[in-house]
């Protein structure tokens, strides 16, 4: 399978903003989502934002606003612009990529799904 990596994540004071990144080890081509969730400490996983191979976006309604979620196809990147930061923003956030197809050299193979290991944001002054 493909690894997705994420990485931006840190500690940062109510009412700031950070942009997380999560980027694939091979090209993944035409994936169906691409979404980031968030965990909270002690709570489950739930979804934040989604982009999907149309370009339509959805939000949790606590980020809508404040969250964009977008692709970088050059770089195999997809990003989460994360601003107005606030305490319940804190959580480990994990990027995840379904559908799709991916080739290593001449071999294609479908794609599933992908998880990141998650990165850690922690909103506190």
């Amino acid at each position: 399978q493909v690894q997705l990596v994420e990485s931006g994540g840190g500690l940062v004071q109510p009412g700031g903003s950070l942009r997380l990144s999560c980027t694939a080890s091979t090209k993944i081509r035409e994936p169906n989502y691409m979404r980031w969730y968030r965990q909270p400490p002690g709570k489950q996983r739930d979804l934040v934002a989604s982009l999907s191979m149309y370009g339509i976006t959805q939000y949790a309604s606590s980020v809508q606003g404040r969250f964009t979620i977008s692709r970088d196809s050059a770089k195999n990147t997809v990003d989460l612009q994360m601003n107005a930061l606030n305490p319940d923003d804190t959580a480990v956030y994990y990027c995840n990529v379904q559908g799709g197809s991916y080739c290593r050299g001449s071999v294609c193979t479908a794609h599933g799904t992908s998880w990141g290991q998650g990165t850690q944001v922690t909103v506190s002054s």
